[in-house]
């Protein structure tokens, strides 16, 4: 017996050795969190919290489903801006960037899960007007995927992120150089594309699992900050995106549709989508089609934006849809409601977004804009040029009484005739609205700059391009400065190849 005892000994210590110690935390993205993952990214949430309460059950040391359910949050309050919510789901925020923090420093996911978290919650965070906490999220995300393209360099969702990143901070405008400075974030629309580009090249199966987020991205940063619409448009029609059942893609068109004057395209994808119960339920839904219905001077749009505005727990473009239910009722006729709605403005929404700003500015005025002329507005701003041009026939600047309406009827007559491709007379009516606008207030005079850039641009004349996109920011202090100068900003960075 006594010669057992060491060896009982030495069993006993090494089976309570192994008590007190915890499993190692991993990241694991397994068959099932692929599947969560890609019912979230479609946003049926639902679902895809299904299948993560499954995997945390079975294994409760895989930190994947926690990353996971980052992006429930994230698309809830993204989408929804419910101030309720966002109060009962900040918390999770902290929790789980100290829960990722356990997983193993062997694995390229440490940083990038709590890269993304950071990058979600600063876009989240400007939702709620909390700017400055979004800027330093912006940061660490930046700063993370950065450190860990250094120690994961072939880990190539790193590139997705760093890249989009990257175009974002090249075309900060000038008055907000000092926030990217302070950051220490230097941005490239050039090198940030690129990376993209090379992800979504990329086979390796990260690249394959995060190509549909990848895509999101893409197409709304080569739309707006590389100004390519016409092959933003040709890329979703060649990936033969699921615009029914993929309600984010269904978002990402319908958005860039309406953005592109193509307001009755974006009405048919609305009205195609699944409309099954498993999706998130948006009211932004009612105000796409709410935009594409006024941009046709359609009477049923005011029961889709009066519906928003019902249902709407947010902050964005609130004060912009209001101003276009006043707009509508205003060209109705019925001046009780068209007053009602915009004194609505006044107490409603935030001010963060320039469309919302602009709705502010008139709404503290008494002054009603000019029926031809708003129509002219609305039908291009939905693409129904010839309507639009039809509605101006036969008018000029001397058509017009109030020197505002003089200049927004030069810069009108100049988009519509730009619309349809005749370039020399669109020229003609910007120089004309510069003219005239130049030092007031409005933004049609650099709107006009900005918009012969893009005609000098599209020829080729790169010169040209970047002589009239600094006319345009050169203009100060008038409506929309921020978002026209980002946008004069990436056209110089485009035609000096930067």
């Amino acid at each position: 017996m006594n010669r057992l005892r060491p060896t009982s000994l030495a069993v006993l210590l090494l089976v309570l050795s192994y008590v007190p110690a915890r499993a190692q935390k991993v990241f694991d993205f397994n068959e099932r969190c692929r599947q969560a993952y890609h019912e979230i990214i479609q946003l049926k949430l639902g679902s895809g919290q299904q299948l993560l309460n499954a995997e945390k059950a079975q294994h409760p040391n895989n930190l994947i489903p926690y990353f996971l359910e980052n992006y429930i949050d994230f698309f809830t309050l993204f989408f929804n801006e419910d101030p309720e919510e966002y109060k009962k789901r900040l918390p999770n925020r902290e929790a789980r960037l100290k829960l990722l923090n356990e997983g193993p420093e062997s694995s390229p996911f440490l940083l990038f899960t709590r890269s993304v978290i950071h990058f979600q919650w600063a876009a989240v965070r400007i939702k709620f007007g909390n700017n400055w906490d979004a800027g330093w999220e912006f940061r660490r995300s930046f700063l993370q995927v950065k450190t860990n393209m250094r120690s994961f360099p072939h880990f190539t969702p790193n590139a997705l992120y760093a890249g989009a990143m990257q175009v974002a901070a090249g075309t900060i405008p000038e008055g907000y150089k000092w926030l990217s400075s302070l950051m220490g974030i230097n941005g490239s629309i050039k090198k940030g594309m690129a990376r993209i580009n090379n992800f979504l090249q990329a086979k390796d199966e990260w690249a394959l699992l995060f190509r549909e987020e990848a895509i999101f991205y893409y197409c709304y940063l080569k739309f707006y900050i590389e100004n390519d619409r016409v092959g933003v448009f040709k890329f979703i029609e060649q990936q033969q995106l699921d615009l029914v059942n993929h309600h984010l893609f269904t978002y990402l068109a319908v958005n860039l549709h309406l953005s592109n004057q193509q307001a009755e395209i974006a009405e048919q994808i609305i009205l195609n989508k699944n409309p099954a119960p498993a999706y998130l339920v948006m009211p932004l839904w009612d105000m796409e089609m709410g935009y594409a219905k006024v941009h046709h001077l359609d009477p049923a749009a005011a029961l889709y934006l009066e519906r928003f505005i019902a249902t709407f727990k947010g902050r964005f473009y609130v004060k912009d849809v209001l101003q276009k239910l006043s707009w509508h009722y205003y060209l109705q006729g019925d001046m009780a409601k068209a007053k009602a709605f915009r004194q609505k403005i006044l107490n409603s929404g935030s001010t963060d977004t320039e469309a919302d700003k602009q709705a502010q500015k008139e709404a503290n005025t008494s002054v009603w804009p000019n029926k031809i002329l708003l129509q002219a507005r609305l039908l291009n701003d939905g693409g129904y040029y010839r309507q639009a041009l039809a509605l101006l026939h036969g008018k000029n600047t001397a058509s017009f009484s109030l020197p505002e309406e003089k200049l927004e009827f030069a810069y009108r007559a100049g988009r519509l005739y730009d619309d349809v491709e005749n370039d020399s007379v669109a020229i003609t009516f910007y120089q004309q609205a510069i003219g005239l606008g130049e030092q007031r207030k409005e933004h049609f005079a650099a709107r006009a700059a900005l918009q012969i850039g893009y005609i000098f641009e599209k020829r080729g004349e790169k010169q040209n391009a970047i002589e009239w996109f600094e006319r345009c920011m050169s203009m100060k202090d008038h409506d929309f400065k921020n978002s026209l100068d980002q946008r004069a900003k990436a056209g110089i960075a485009r035609c000096k190849n930067e």
